[in-house]
Formats: structure tokens, C-alpha cells, sequence
């Protein structure tokens, strides 16, 4: 007798579940042991006269008190956390099951409610782990897609309050491509920039962002005699579309928005059908006329972009400058019409 294989994978998937269940239920015990302790040493500090020296003499006292017989996870430092997390989280019915208490460290460091709310929808949503929330905040993610979005718009995103409908509600300009390892001072070719974004394939849908999966790399087409390769080929549900995306290792040209506009066409003429949306078209390059960008393309476009990707993590000074010039220009535009 052969044993069916399809029972022994049903089994490994129970299994499987089963671990990863009792993973997340240790770890929500965790995050509600240091939510009880903030509560107990938040409230113990209203009662005293001078609050700031008597919460400092608190933590202390606890810490040495603690610390010598369950270790260092009950540190000076631990336990101030401990406080702020009870402090911006008093509601203990309203915390996420799905949150470590890693990720709940990094949240509370966001001193801006709005930022914070958008990373702690956006951790649960798309089951972030600690490492991947860390990055998207290290990233910027909140001020980036915030250039082509209103707060509002971009939070209702983030909770599913709303369907992202637009492509620039998700699809952010610059693309940080840190985790790639390719150095910015280094030549390279196309080729090389689109290996390592297939080697590197599961972050790099993470930087994509919600809803994207891969199709295919250097899909052929076939016209007349000629034949065309589109560099990288992806599906965004949410938005119900193909996205394609082109890359360039220097500065846009407007034949390369003629370009991507042909396989655009192609794909809506050939690939789409009646129920999806118009075909999105990126052109992923160092650097970008936006000038160049608004005249190549027709006033009414909506699915052919441009976006700049950067091989580090932009400082956020730097970044908060593009973001305010972006704005000062929109203002500018709205002025002229």
C-alpha cells in the first residue's frame, strides 16, 4: 500500500498552524504582561506628589528589584517602555493579536499619531514581520506615498476602509531599493539591476506594496517582424490591472515614455480583458524631468509613471525636502489654472 500524499500534507498543514498559533499566542501574552505592567506603574505614578522624580525613582527601584530574578527583559529602559505603551495604548481590548511586542516597541517610538496609526494598519493587514515593519518606517513609506496622497485618503487605505482605485495611492516615488546591495557609486547595467530584483523578489513586492504579484521577466512580444521584451511584468488585484515596469539605470528620456506607452498599449489592446482596468505602465529610473514626464505623456494620463529609485535609505530631511517641494509645486500649478 502507497500512502496518500495529500493526507500527509493536510497533516504538515495542521501542524504547521498549530506552531504558528501558539507562537502568536505567546507572544500576545508577552505584549499584554508589559501592557498590565505600564498600566500598574502609570497609575502608581499619578499618585505620587512630584510625579516626574517619583517615576523616576519608580522604574529604578522596580528594575533592580526585577531585573535580578527574571533578567534583563525588566530593565530601567524595559520598563519605561512599558509605560509609553500603556500611555498611547490604554485601550487593552483594542490591541492587535497579530503585534509582537518588537513591533509594538517600534510603534510607540512614532511620536506622530496619524504615521502611527498608518504602520499599525498596515503591520496587520500584510502580516508584517518585525524586521519588514522596521524597514518601512527606516524607509519612509508613510512620507512617501503621503506625496500623491492626502492623510485622510491614505489611512482609510491602510485600515481597508477604502479600495485604492488610483494607481499613485499605492505605487510610491522613489522606490527605495536598498536591499538589492547594489552600490549607488557603482556602474552597472539594466540587466544587473533587474537580476537582483528577481533574486531579491519577495522584498521587492513588499516595497511594490499591497496587491502585487510577479507575471513574468522580459515578456516577448511579438509585432510584425519585430519583437520587444517588456523588463518585468505584475498584477496588482486591488487595483485590477497589469502593471509593467521598465527600468533604466540613468535618467528618463522621453523615448522611453514612448516606449513603455507602446507595451501599455499592447497589453490593453491584447492582455486586458473587459472587466480589468486600463494597463499601468512605471518607468523605474535614477533620476527624472518631471517637466519632460508632463508634456511626453496626454494631459488626461493616469497609468503611465514615472518613478526615481534609490539604492540607500533616504535621510529624512532629505526626503521631507522633496515631499515639500512636490508640494509647493502642485500649489503652483493649482494657482496657474
Amino acid at each position: 500500500m502507497q500512502l496518500d500524499k495529500n493526507i500527509v500534507s493536510q497533516i504538515q498543514s495542521i501542524i504547521n498552524n498549530a506552531q504558528e498559533r501558539a507562537i502568536r499566542s505567546v507572544d500576545f501574552e508577552r505584549v499584554l504582561m508589559y501592557w498590565q505592567i505600564g498600566q500598574v506603574i502609570f497609575e502608581e505614578e499619578q499618585n505620587g506628589k512630584d510625579r516626574a522624580a517619583y517615576g523616576t525613582f519608580l522604574i529604578k527601584s522596580i528594575a533592580e528589584t526585577l531585573k535580578p530574578q527574571f533578567g534583563s527583559g525588566f530593565s530601567k529602559r524595559q520598563l519605561h517602555w512599558c509605560v509609553q505603551f500603556y500611555k498611547i495604548f490604554p485601550n487593552v481590548n483594542a490591541l492587535r493579536t497579530q503585534l509582537n511586542w518588537t513591533q509594538y516597541r517600534l510603534l510607540i517610538q512614532i511620536d506622530n499619531e496619524q504615521k502611527r496609526e498608518f504602520y499599525l494598519a498596515e503591520a496587520t493587514k500584510n502580516n508584517w514581520s518585525a524586521r519588514q515593519l522596521e524597514r518601512q518606517i527606516n524607509s519612509l513609506l508613510f512620507e512617501r506615498l503621503l506625496k500623491s496622497n492626502n492623510i485622510n485618503e491614505l489611512i482609510a487605505v491602510a485600515n481597508s476602509e477604502k479600495t485604492p482605485i488610483k494607481p499613485l495611492e499605492i505605487i510610491k516615488d522613489p522606490m527605495i531599493l536598498e536591499f538589492l546591495g547594489l552600490k549607488k557609486e557603482a556602474s552597472y547595467y539594466e540587466k544587473d539591476l533587474e537580476t537582483a530584483i528577481i533574486d531579491n523578489l519577495q522584498d521587492f513586492l513588499l516595497e511594490l506594496g499591497n496587491g502585487f504579484s510577479f507575471i513574468a521577466r522580459q515578456k516577448r512580444i511579438h509585432l510584425d517582424d519585430d519583437d520587444f521584451f517588456i523588463d518585468l511584468v505584475f498584477y496588482n488585484r486591488l487595483l485590477q490591472s497589469f502593471v509593467l515596469i521598465e527600468i533604466k539605470t540613468g535618467k528618463l528620456t522621453h523615448q522611453d515614455l514612448g516606449q513603455l506607452q507602446m507595451y501599455v498599449n499592447y497589453y490593453d489592446q491584447f492582455e486586458k480583458q473587459d472587466f480589468e482596468n486600463p494597463t499601468i505602465g512605471i518607468l523605474l529610473c535614477t533620476d527624472k524631468n518631471d517637466s519632460v514626464v508632463k508634456i511626453s505623456l496626454p494631459k488626461d494620463n493616469k497609468t503611465i509613471m514615472a518613478s526615481k529609485y534609490q539604492l540607500y535609505l533616504p535621510k529624512e530631511e532629505e526626503l521631507r525636502k522633496e515631499i515639500q517641494r512636490v508640494y509647493e509645486q502642485k500649489t503652483k500649478e493649482d494657482l496657474d489654472k
